[in-house]
């Protein structure tokens, strides 16, 4: 499994070669900032020279002559990365004085205008030599001779390289200080700044395992408040889901001890007799104990899957269901029930109502909607079971009622009326719970005939 790379580390990478594209970038801009500055200043020399030797010039019985002097060529001593090449021509560009064949400007060279000169600068070749040459034209009149003599003065570019490389160097040294400092400061910044997440983590770390307490908000940076409230959000989420696990056990001990207990005194009384016909009626009130129990631990654990099916519903998972289709299937599943018990019980859902929902849910709340129906129905009586538009669902009986004042608290888990009997209190509690997690509403009404009617309205799909 990859080991995940460090929020510090990762960002000092990210900042450095950030950096270093800068200093990349930065260091070329310097280095042709640096050539053309070189360029300006050297060019400048240059022409110096090319004047102080067109100073030189002369003329006798029609003969241009050149007198170069030392000082023309000595501007460039200081310097010995260099070499200095010159050649002067006459008006007809007759060499007569200098280097042979040093080169002269390109065709279409335009004229400088940065200086007060007819000179014109150019790059060329030299003996394998790159050089920088100027070509300054001077006006030569004179009785027997009269046009424009050309001096050309030459110098590698050794020495303007090496100005721009240093240039570039400097400009390199100074960005990778500033960079060097600049991922310290990060350092120490992101250090700083994680500091109050490893408080938090050890102040996690350091609670008991049933501390389920909010994450203080106060002791980090505005940036990590939303995901503290997010883990407070979860944290609140589990405790709740900790607060009704710890209710439904203890909820399921306290309903299943009692009727275990009785079940196991009914057991060891008939053990005591030797009497078969007491041993019969033994075992026979000990099958329906157990088959009491049997109906509480399902619904029990229908309690428990509700939360799985509301958490269902909650991410989207819900389905476009026929709730006409539902409840006639469950109605054919417990016509031989109310057969059994003597009850009449009819469905009306003439056209499908769609709506959203979890089938396994809405099955448990018609069969627990039914099967308390006919719980509570004597015999010769009727349970009609009524879905119609938008998305109601309605189970009416003809039973004994509820009470005005008890029809809030019959939705209660365990909560069971004295006229109930042995029943577990449990089956409109899950009722209850599956209308929550549907965003229905349910409601109790007095039936057409003095029994309960049991409404449940639920959002169309």
């Amino acid at each position: 499994m990859h080991k995940p790379s460090s929020l510090r580390w990762r960002l000092l990478w990210n900042l450095a070669l950030l950096l270093v594209l800068l200093m990349l970038a930065s260091g070329m801009s310097a280095y042709w900032n640096g050539r053309e500055a070189a360029d300006t200043a050297y060019d400048r020399t240059l022409l110096a020279s090319a004047r102080t030797i067109a100073a030189g010039l002369t003329q006798v019985d029609g003969t241009l002559s050149a007198n170069v002097p030392y000082v023309a060529l000595d501007t460039f001593a200081y310097d010995s990365a260099g070499r200095i090449y010159y050649q002067v021509n006459d008006i007809d560009q007759k060499l007569i004085s200098g280097y042979e064949n040093l080169p002269g400007p390109p065709p279409g060279t335009p004229r400088t205008d940065d200086y007060p000169a007819l000179a014109r600068f150019y790059n060329a070749k030299y003996q394998g030599q790159e050089v920088r040459v100027v070509s300054l034209l001077k006006a030569v009149s004179e009785p027997n001779m009269n046009g424009m003599a050309e001096i050309r003065v030459a110098e590698t570019d050794e020495a303007r390289v090496s100005m721009a490389r240093s240039l570039m160097a400097d400009t390199l040294l100074r960005l990778g200080m500033l960079a060097i400092g600049a991922l310290l400061l990060v350092w120490f910044a992101v250090s700083a700044a994680l500091r109050p997440l490893d408080r938090l983590r050890k102040a996690v770390e350091e609670r008991q395992p049933d501390d389920l307490r909010p994450l203080p908000l106060v002791e980090v940076q505005h940036e990590f408040g939303p995901l503290v409230s997010s883990l407070n959000h979860f944290t609140e989420r589990l405790r709740g889901q900790f607060q009704r696990q710890a209710q439904f056990i203890a909820d399921a001990s306290h309903e299943l001890r009692t009727p275990l207990a009785a079940l196991k005194a009914r057991l060891e009384l008939g053990l005591r007799v030797e009497d078969p016909a007491t041993w019969r009626s033994t075992l026979e009130t000990a099958a329906q104990g157990t088959d009491r129990l049997t109906h509480l631990a399902n619904q029990l654990l229908s309690l428990a899957r509700i939360e799985n099916g509301a958490r269902a519903i909650a991410e989207g998972g819900a389905q476009l269901l026929d709730l006409s289709q539902l409840a006639r299937e469950l109605g054919m599943a417990m016509a031989p029930l109310a057969h059994a018990r003597g009850v009449a019980l009819a469905l009306e859902a003439d056209e499908p109502v769609w709506l959203r929902g979890e089938p396994t849910l809405l099955n448990e709340l018609l069969s627990n909607l039914v099967d308390n129906a006919l719980a509570h129905t004597p015999p010769g009586g009727n349970v009609i079971l009524r879905v119609m538009a938008p998305a109601v669902l309605e189970v009416e009986d003809d039973g004994p009622g509820i009470p005005l004042d008890e029809r809030d608290r019959v939705f209660e888990r365990f909560y069971r009326r004295s006229q109930q009997g042995m029943g577990s209190g449990l089956g409109l509690a899950i009722v209850g719970e599956i209308c929550r997690a549907h965003l229905a509403q349910i409601s109790l009404h007095d039936g057409e005939r003095a029994g309960l009617k049991v409404r449940v309205s639920f959002i169309a799909g």
